[in-house]
Protein backbone atom coordinates (compact mmCIF):
# COMPACT_ATOMS: atom_id res chain seq x y z
CA UNK A 1 0.00 0.00 0.00
CA UNK A 2 1.45 3.20 -0.89
CA UNK A 3 2.55 4.73 2.34
CA UNK A 4 0.20 8.30 2.16
CA UNK A 5 -2.71 6.01 1.39
CA UNK A 6 -1.23 4.39 4.16
CA UNK A 7 -1.20 7.37 6.64
CA UNK A 8 -4.45 9.02 5.21
CA UNK A 9 -6.56 5.39 6.22
CA UNK A 10 -4.28 5.53 9.92
CA UNK A 11 -5.70 9.19 10.23
CA UNK A 12 -9.45 8.53 9.36
CA UNK A 13 -9.40 5.14 12.57
CA UNK A 14 -8.14 7.49 15.01
CA UNK A 15 -10.29 10.88 14.05
CA UNK A 16 -13.29 8.14 13.85
CA UNK A 17 -12.39 6.56 16.76
CA UNK A 18 -11.90 10.26 18.76
CA UNK A 19 -15.37 10.97 17.56
CA UNK A 20 -16.67 8.18 19.52
CA UNK A 21 -15.01 9.11 22.33
CA UNK A 22 -12.26 7.11 22.95
CA UNK A 23 -9.37 7.77 24.98
CA UNK A 24 -6.79 9.66 22.81
CA UNK A 25 -3.99 7.01 24.42
CA UNK A 26 -5.94 4.25 22.84
CA UNK A 27 -7.29 6.26 19.31
CA UNK A 28 -2.92 6.45 18.80
CA UNK A 29 -2.28 2.70 19.94
CA UNK A 30 -4.73 1.28 17.20
CA UNK A 31 -3.41 3.12 14.42
CA UNK A 32 -0.40 2.48 15.57
CA UNK A 33 -0.77 -1.31 15.03
CA UNK A 34 -3.07 -0.61 12.27
CA UNK A 35 0.15 0.56 10.51
CA UNK A 36 2.39 -2.25 12.34
CA UNK A 37 -0.14 -4.66 10.32
CA UNK A 38 0.40 -3.32 6.84
CA UNK A 39 3.89 -2.49 7.21
CA UNK A 40 5.53 -5.01 9.30
CA UNK A 41 3.45 -7.78 10.89
CA UNK A 42 6.61 -8.90 12.66
CA UNK A 43 5.86 -9.32 16.35
CA UNK A 44 9.41 -8.30 17.41
CA UNK A 45 8.77 -4.93 16.15
CA UNK A 46 5.55 -4.02 18.87
CA UNK A 47 8.01 -5.46 21.66
CA UNK A 48 11.25 -3.38 19.83
CA UNK A 49 9.02 -0.60 20.23
CA UNK A 50 7.92 -1.08 24.06
CA UNK A 51 11.76 -1.39 24.82
CA UNK A 52 12.36 1.43 23.05
CA UNK A 53 9.66 3.37 24.45
CA UNK A 54 10.31 2.81 27.87
CA UNK A 55 13.79 2.63 27.99
CA UNK A 56 14.13 6.02 26.58
CA UNK A 57 14.90 9.03 29.20
CA UNK A 58 12.71 11.19 27.39
CA UNK A 59 9.39 9.21 28.37
CA UNK A 60 9.84 9.70 31.68
CA UNK A 61 10.83 13.06 31.31
CA UNK A 62 7.49 13.58 29.78
CA UNK A 63 5.57 11.91 32.00
CA UNK A 64 7.54 13.73 35.57
CA UNK A 65 7.83 17.14 33.86
CA UNK A 66 3.35 17.25 33.53
CA UNK A 67 2.93 15.49 37.23
CA UNK A 68 4.91 17.98 38.88
CA UNK A 69 3.70 21.24 36.69
CA UNK A 70 0.29 19.02 38.42
CA UNK A 71 1.65 19.33 41.50
CA UNK A 72 2.21 22.99 41.16
CA UNK A 73 -1.22 24.52 39.76
CA UNK A 74 -2.81 22.38 42.88
CA UNK A 75 -0.04 24.13 45.27
CA UNK A 76 -1.18 27.61 43.92
CA UNK A 77 -4.75 26.65 43.44
CA UNK A 78 -5.38 25.18 46.47
CA UNK A 79 -3.51 27.77 48.37
CA UNK A 80 -5.94 30.03 47.17
CA UNK A 81 -2.75 32.27 45.24
CA UNK A 82 -4.04 31.30 41.53
CA UNK A 83 -6.94 33.06 42.73
CA UNK A 84 -5.69 36.09 44.09
CA UNK A 85 -3.03 36.34 41.03
CA UNK A 86 -5.88 36.94 38.70
CA UNK A 87 -7.75 39.20 41.11
CA UNK A 88 -4.48 41.50 40.90
CA UNK A 89 -3.66 41.52 37.65
CA UNK A 90 -7.08 42.21 36.73
CA UNK A 91 -6.66 45.13 39.21
CA UNK A 92 -3.61 45.99 37.23
CA UNK A 93 -4.61 46.17 33.56
CA UNK A 94 -7.80 47.32 32.31
CA UNK A 95 -8.24 44.37 29.83
CA UNK A 96 -9.42 41.16 30.64
CA UNK A 97 -9.14 40.26 27.06
CA UNK A 98 -5.40 40.84 27.08
CA UNK A 99 -4.74 39.04 30.02
CA UNK A 100 -6.58 36.33 28.22
CA UNK A 101 -3.73 36.03 25.27
CA UNK A 102 -0.97 37.70 27.79
CA UNK A 103 -0.90 34.86 30.27
CA UNK A 104 -1.08 31.39 28.32
CA UNK A 105 2.44 33.09 25.78
CA UNK A 106 4.04 33.85 29.45
CA UNK A 107 3.96 30.85 30.28
CA UNK A 108 4.65 29.66 27.04
CA UNK A 109 8.46 31.05 27.78
CA UNK A 110 8.27 27.83 30.27
CA UNK A 111 10.19 24.74 28.03
CA UNK A 112 8.20 22.16 29.61
CA UNK A 113 5.75 19.54 28.39
CA UNK A 114 2.99 20.21 30.94
CA UNK A 115 3.38 23.98 30.84
CA UNK A 116 -0.45 24.13 29.28
CA UNK A 117 -1.65 22.24 32.17
CA UNK A 118 -0.58 25.00 34.16
CA UNK A 119 -1.60 28.16 31.81
CA UNK A 120 -5.27 26.19 31.91
CA UNK A 121 -6.42 26.92 35.49
CA UNK A 122 -5.50 30.79 34.68
CA UNK A 123 -7.59 31.17 31.36
CA UNK A 124 -10.74 29.81 33.55
CA UNK A 125 -9.88 31.84 36.30
CA UNK A 126 -9.94 34.93 33.71
CA UNK A 127 -12.72 33.92 31.72
CA UNK A 128 -15.17 33.45 34.33
CA UNK A 129 -17.45 35.47 33.34
CA UNK A 130 -17.23 35.57 30.13
CA UNK A 131 -19.56 33.02 29.28
CA UNK A 132 -16.77 31.20 26.46
CA UNK A 133 -17.39 27.60 25.26
CA UNK A 134 -14.61 24.95 26.71
CA UNK A 135 -13.79 24.52 23.19
CA UNK A 136 -12.92 28.37 23.08
CA UNK A 137 -10.82 28.37 26.48
CA UNK A 138 -9.16 25.28 25.24
CA UNK A 139 -8.14 26.84 22.35
CA UNK A 140 -7.19 30.08 23.48
CA UNK A 141 -4.84 28.20 26.05
CA UNK A 142 -3.55 25.94 23.39
CA UNK A 143 -2.52 28.37 21.08
CA UNK A 144 -1.03 31.65 22.62
CA UNK A 145 1.12 29.26 24.77
CA UNK A 146 2.86 28.29 21.45
CA UNK A 147 3.73 31.53 20.51
CA UNK A 148 7.79 31.53 20.66
CA UNK A 149 7.98 28.71 19.12
CA UNK A 150 9.42 30.47 16.82
CA UNK A 151 11.34 32.95 18.68
CA UNK A 152 12.35 31.60 21.26
CA UNK A 153 16.47 29.96 22.14
CA UNK A 154 15.58 27.76 25.09
CA UNK A 155 12.41 25.87 23.57
CA UNK A 156 14.20 22.23 22.57
CA UNK A 157 13.40 22.34 18.75
CA UNK A 158 14.72 25.57 17.95
CA UNK A 159 18.08 24.00 19.48
CA UNK A 160 18.03 21.25 17.68
CA UNK A 161 16.72 22.96 14.35
CA UNK A 162 19.69 26.04 14.86
CA UNK A 163 22.15 22.93 15.63
CA UNK A 164 21.68 20.49 12.84
CA UNK A 165 21.02 23.23 10.12
CA UNK A 166 23.81 25.13 10.45
CA UNK A 167 22.32 28.61 11.93
CA UNK A 168 23.06 30.45 14.89
CA UNK A 169 20.32 31.32 17.09
CA UNK A 170 20.16 35.16 16.57
CA UNK A 171 20.41 34.74 12.85
CA UNK A 172 16.99 31.75 13.51
CA UNK A 173 15.42 33.89 15.37
CA UNK A 174 15.68 37.41 13.80
CA UNK A 175 14.79 35.58 10.21
CA UNK A 176 11.51 33.98 11.71
CA UNK A 177 10.42 36.00 15.11
CA UNK A 178 8.31 37.94 12.81
CA UNK A 179 5.80 34.96 12.49
CA UNK A 180 5.18 35.00 16.35
CA UNK A 181 3.82 38.57 16.34
CA UNK A 182 1.47 36.97 13.36
CA UNK A 183 0.55 34.44 15.24
CA UNK A 184 -0.36 36.77 18.01
CA UNK A 185 -2.60 38.97 15.37
CA UNK A 186 -4.12 36.15 13.71
CA UNK A 187 -5.35 34.37 17.33
CA UNK A 188 -5.87 37.95 18.27
CA UNK A 189 -8.45 38.47 15.87
CA UNK A 190 -9.87 34.64 15.71
CA UNK A 191 -10.09 33.82 19.48
CA UNK A 192 -10.40 36.98 21.20
CA UNK A 193 -11.44 39.77 19.34
CA UNK A 194 -15.10 37.77 19.05
CA UNK A 195 -15.57 37.59 22.93
CA UNK A 196 -17.84 40.50 24.43
CA UNK A 197 -16.59 41.66 27.76
CA UNK A 198 -19.18 43.25 29.87
CA UNK A 199 -17.90 46.64 31.77
CA UNK A 200 -17.68 45.42 35.60
CA UNK A 201 -18.28 47.44 39.02
CA UNK A 202 -14.48 47.72 40.17
CA UNK A 203 -14.74 46.32 43.81
CA UNK A 204 -13.49 48.30 46.98
CA UNK A 205 -10.81 46.15 48.48
CA UNK A 206 -9.30 46.88 52.12
CA UNK A 207 -5.83 47.46 52.56
CA UNK A 208 -5.43 43.83 53.83
CA UNK A 209 -7.04 42.41 51.10
CA UNK A 210 -5.08 44.39 48.32
CA UNK A 211 -1.61 42.52 50.30
CA UNK A 212 -3.41 39.31 50.06
CA UNK A 213 -3.84 39.56 46.69
CA UNK A 214 -0.18 41.35 45.51
CA UNK A 215 1.00 38.01 47.79
CA UNK A 216 -0.42 35.77 45.94
CA UNK A 217 0.93 37.16 42.62
CA UNK A 218 4.05 37.02 43.73
CA UNK A 219 3.75 33.78 44.71
CA UNK A 220 2.30 32.60 41.12
CA UNK A 221 4.85 34.48 38.64
CA UNK A 222 7.46 33.81 41.30
CA UNK A 223 7.01 30.42 41.28
CA UNK A 224 7.28 30.68 37.11
CA UNK A 225 10.30 32.67 36.72
CA UNK A 226 12.35 30.47 39.19
CA UNK A 227 11.78 27.63 36.63
CA UNK A 228 12.29 29.56 34.04
CA UNK A 229 15.71 30.75 35.42
CA UNK A 230 16.64 27.05 36.97
CA UNK A 231 16.40 26.08 33.54
CA UNK A 232 17.64 28.88 31.37
CA UNK A 233 21.07 29.22 33.92
CA UNK A 234 20.94 25.96 35.65
CA UNK A 235 20.87 23.98 32.90
CA UNK A 236 18.64 21.46 34.53
CA UNK A 237 15.87 19.82 32.42
CA UNK A 238 12.18 21.22 32.69
CA UNK A 239 11.15 17.95 35.35
CA UNK A 240 14.06 18.70 38.10
CA UNK A 241 13.64 22.15 37.77
CA UNK A 242 9.87 22.06 38.10
CA UNK A 243 10.32 19.41 41.16
CA UNK A 244 12.58 21.63 42.99
CA UNK A 245 10.14 24.89 42.78
CA UNK A 246 7.24 22.30 43.63
CA UNK A 247 9.00 21.09 46.75
CA UNK A 248 10.56 24.91 47.74
CA UNK A 249 7.11 26.40 46.95
CA UNK A 250 5.38 23.57 50.17
CA UNK A 251 7.46 25.49 52.48
CA UNK A 252 7.30 28.92 51.36
CA UNK A 253 3.71 28.64 51.61
CA UNK A 254 3.81 27.07 54.88
CA UNK A 255 5.65 30.15 55.80
CA UNK A 256 3.01 32.53 54.53
CA UNK A 257 0.56 31.32 55.78
CA UNK A 258 -1.21 29.60 52.92
CA UNK A 259 -0.02 25.73 54.01
CA UNK A 260 -1.11 22.74 51.37
CA UNK A 261 -1.44 19.07 52.42
CA UNK A 262 1.49 16.90 50.90
CA UNK A 263 -1.29 14.26 50.38
CA UNK A 264 -3.14 16.84 48.55
CA UNK A 265 -0.45 17.86 46.21
CA UNK A 266 1.67 14.72 45.35
CA UNK A 267 -1.28 12.06 46.06
CA UNK A 268 -4.37 13.40 44.30
CA UNK A 269 -2.59 15.09 41.64
CA UNK A 270 -1.47 11.67 40.22
CA UNK A 271 -3.51 10.89 37.23
CA UNK A 272 -3.24 7.71 35.48
CA UNK A 273 -5.21 8.07 32.76
CA UNK A 274 -3.32 10.95 31.76
CA UNK A 275 -0.31 9.16 31.81
CA UNK A 276 -1.92 5.82 29.55
CA UNK A 277 -2.13 8.60 27.04
CA UNK A 278 0.96 9.86 26.90
CA UNK A 279 2.14 6.30 26.93
CA UNK A 280 -0.05 5.30 23.93
CA UNK A 281 1.19 8.12 21.63
CA UNK A 282 4.86 7.85 22.60
CA UNK A 283 4.39 4.40 21.54
CA UNK A 284 2.70 5.67 18.40
CA UNK A 285 5.33 7.91 17.40
CA UNK A 286 8.15 5.22 18.39
CA UNK A 287 6.44 2.60 16.18
CA UNK A 288 6.43 4.99 13.18
CA UNK A 289 10.03 4.81 13.52
CA UNK A 290 10.79 0.71 13.95
CA UNK A 291 8.26 0.29 11.13
CA UNK A 292 10.71 3.14 8.94
CA UNK A 293 7.48 4.84 7.81
CA UNK A 294 9.00 8.07 9.05
CA UNK A 295 12.29 7.94 7.16
CA UNK A 296 9.87 6.10 3.82
CA UNK A 297 7.53 9.73 3.66
CA UNK A 298 11.27 11.76 3.65
CA UNK A 299 12.16 8.98 0.86
CA UNK A 300 9.13 9.53 -1.32
CA UNK A 301 9.22 13.15 -1.43
CA UNK A 302 12.67 13.68 -1.89
CA UNK A 303 12.18 11.53 -5.42
CA UNK A 304 9.10 13.47 -6.62
CA UNK A 305 9.85 16.08 -8.67
CA UNK A 306 8.81 18.86 -6.92
CA UNK A 307 10.51 22.21 -5.76
CA UNK A 308 12.63 21.38 -2.84
CA UNK A 309 10.87 24.09 -0.71
CA UNK A 310 7.20 21.99 -1.54
CA UNK A 311 9.01 19.25 -0.41
CA UNK A 312 10.12 20.61 2.82
CA UNK A 313 7.17 21.93 3.47
CA UNK A 314 5.16 18.76 2.89
CA UNK A 315 8.11 16.22 5.13
CA UNK A 316 7.63 19.11 8.26
CA UNK A 317 3.77 19.03 7.89
CA UNK A 318 3.47 15.72 7.54
CA UNK A 319 6.11 14.62 10.29
CA UNK A 320 4.96 17.41 12.56
CA UNK A 321 1.38 15.96 12.47
CA UNK A 322 2.56 12.29 13.70
CA UNK A 323 4.95 13.08 15.91
CA UNK A 324 3.33 16.43 17.26
CA UNK A 325 6.42 17.08 19.26
CA UNK A 326 8.97 20.30 17.64
CA UNK A 327 12.14 17.66 18.12
CA UNK A 328 10.20 14.83 16.36
CA UNK A 329 9.93 17.29 12.78
CA UNK A 330 13.18 18.92 13.70
CA UNK A 331 15.04 15.25 13.84
CA UNK A 332 13.76 14.18 10.65
CA UNK A 333 13.72 17.40 8.35
CA UNK A 334 16.21 19.51 9.42
CA UNK A 335 19.14 16.25 7.79
CA UNK A 336 17.47 16.87 4.47
CA UNK A 337 17.81 20.62 4.70
CA UNK A 338 21.60 20.54 6.09
CA UNK A 339 22.24 18.39 3.54
CA UNK A 340 20.98 20.72 0.77
CA UNK A 341 22.56 23.61 2.05
CA UNK A 342 24.32 24.11 5.46
CA UNK A 343 23.11 27.29 6.86
CA UNK A 344 20.53 28.04 4.54
CA UNK A 345 17.90 30.01 6.33
CA UNK A 346 14.84 30.67 3.69
CA UNK A 347 14.56 26.42 4.00
CA UNK A 348 15.17 26.01 7.89
CA UNK A 349 12.87 28.81 7.85
CA UNK A 350 10.15 26.78 5.79
CA UNK A 351 11.02 23.54 7.89
CA UNK A 352 10.36 25.24 11.22
CA UNK A 353 7.03 27.12 10.11
CA UNK A 354 5.37 23.88 8.83
CA UNK A 355 6.60 21.56 10.83
CA UNK A 356 5.22 23.78 13.97
CA UNK A 357 1.77 23.92 11.98
CA UNK A 358 1.71 20.07 11.83
CA UNK A 359 2.54 19.96 15.73
CA UNK A 360 -0.15 22.49 16.19
CA UNK A 361 -2.92 20.35 14.44
CA UNK A 362 -2.61 16.89 15.69
CA UNK A 363 -3.75 14.86 18.96
CA UNK A 364 -0.35 13.75 19.17
CA UNK A 365 0.19 17.20 21.07
CA UNK A 366 0.87 16.89 24.54
CA UNK A 367 0.01 20.41 25.46
CA UNK A 368 -3.74 19.42 23.33
CA UNK A 369 -4.05 16.52 25.51
CA UNK A 370 -3.59 18.07 29.03
CA UNK A 371 -5.72 21.25 27.75
CA UNK A 372 -8.73 19.27 26.29
CA UNK A 373 -8.30 16.79 29.47
CA UNK A 374 -8.65 20.30 32.10
CA UNK A 375 -11.47 22.38 30.07
CA UNK A 376 -13.12 19.03 29.65
CA UNK A 377 -13.86 19.51 25.87
CA UNK A 378 -13.02 17.57 22.79
CA UNK A 379 -10.57 17.86 20.30
CA UNK A 380 -12.46 18.72 17.06
CA UNK A 381 -14.26 22.30 18.85
CA UNK A 382 -10.34 22.62 20.31
CA UNK A 383 -8.59 21.98 16.78
CA UNK A 384 -11.22 24.02 14.97
CA UNK A 385 -9.84 27.95 15.09
CA UNK A 386 -7.03 26.40 15.49
CA UNK A 387 -7.00 25.31 12.04
CA UNK A 388 -8.09 28.25 10.96
CA UNK A 389 -5.31 30.24 12.71
CA UNK A 390 -2.94 27.92 10.55
CA UNK A 391 -4.27 28.16 7.52
CA UNK A 392 -3.61 32.39 7.58
CA UNK A 393 -0.18 31.88 8.90
CA UNK A 394 1.06 29.66 6.26
CA UNK A 395 -1.04 31.10 3.62
CA UNK A 396 0.78 34.03 4.67
CA UNK A 397 4.01 33.31 4.90
CA UNK A 398 4.06 31.32 2.00
CA UNK A 399 2.97 34.42 -0.30
CA UNK A 400 5.64 36.08 1.90
CA UNK A 401 8.52 32.90 0.89
CA UNK A 402 7.23 33.24 -2.33
CA UNK A 403 7.94 36.41 -3.19
CA UNK A 404 11.16 37.01 -1.11
CA UNK A 405 13.03 33.97 -2.13
CA UNK A 406 13.57 33.49 -5.86
CA UNK A 407 14.37 29.56 -5.65
CA UNK A 408 10.53 28.93 -4.74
Amino acid sequence: MNIFILLAITLMIIILLLRRKWQIGICMLVGGLFIWIMRSSDPSDLMTTLVKTFSQYRTYDIILALYFVMCLEIELRLSGSLTDMVKALRRIFSSVKVLLAAMPAFLGLLPSVGGARFSAPIVEELSDDLHLTAGHKAAINFWFRHLFEFSSPIIPGMIMACSIAGVTFGEFIRHLCWLTVLAFVVGWFVLIRPIKVEREAIPQETAAELKHENNGLIISLGSVVSIFLIVVFGGLNASTATAIVVIAMFFVLLAVGRFVSAKEIFISTFDLKMIANIGGILYFTDLLSVTNVLSEIVTAFQSSPLPVPVIIACVSLIIGILTGMSQGHVAMVMPIVAAMGTGNLDLAGVAMAFGVAGQMLTPTHFCLIVTIDYFKTDIFSTLKPVLICEIIILTIFSIYSYLSWNSF
